[in-house]
């Protein structure tokens, strides 16, 4: 099957926390390891769930569903990590299941919806939908920028 210019596929690497089904550009994750021996790191946001070394790297660890206000259903340690880098830091994105890798086309991409929860709008890129199922892609650095957090929604 000939593919024309017209079409660019983009690899998303898929997972999912909170059951919400989310998407980040293969070319920003680094890697996807268990999380294990964390660190706490006293009077951090509630959206840190500590610190920890991987492979001689000091990875800060985000608590996806609290750093996106979703309802987890267990709140204990993540079963899964998204290795992603953002500078010169290390950060690993919490979540309940690492999914597939697929390959989407950029044209199938779709504005962020009108009744999308506004915070997860803030941090999305676009979604796509698939079978049934909303896939959100999110935008890495507005995903880590934690200090970003309005105080008062402008009407």
């Amino acid at each position: 099957m000939a593919m024309n210019d017209a079409t660019k596929l983009t690899e998303y690497v898929t997972f999912t926390t909170a059951g919400q089904l989310f998407g980040l550009p293969i070319e920003r994750v680094q890697d996807v390891f268990k999380p294990a021996h964390m660190t706490r790191v006293p009077l951090a946001g509630p959206e840190i769930s500590g610190v920890l070394n991987l492979r001689g790297r000091i990875v800060t660890a985000i608590n996806l569903s609290r750093r996106l206000d979703l309802q987890s259903r267990v709140d204990s340690i993540a079963a899964m990590a998204i290795g992603i880098e953002s500078g010169s830091e290390s950060f690993g994105l919490l979540v309940d299941a690492v999914g597939e890798v697929l390959k989407l086309s950029e044209t199938d991409r779709e504005p962020i919806p009108i009744n999308l929860e506004r915070k997860l709008a803030r941090v999305a890129a676009g979604v796509f939908r698939l079978d049934g199922q909303l896939l959100v892609v999110l935008d890495v650095d507005r995903v880590l920028d934690l200090g970003a957090e309005p105080v008062a929604a402008a009407a």
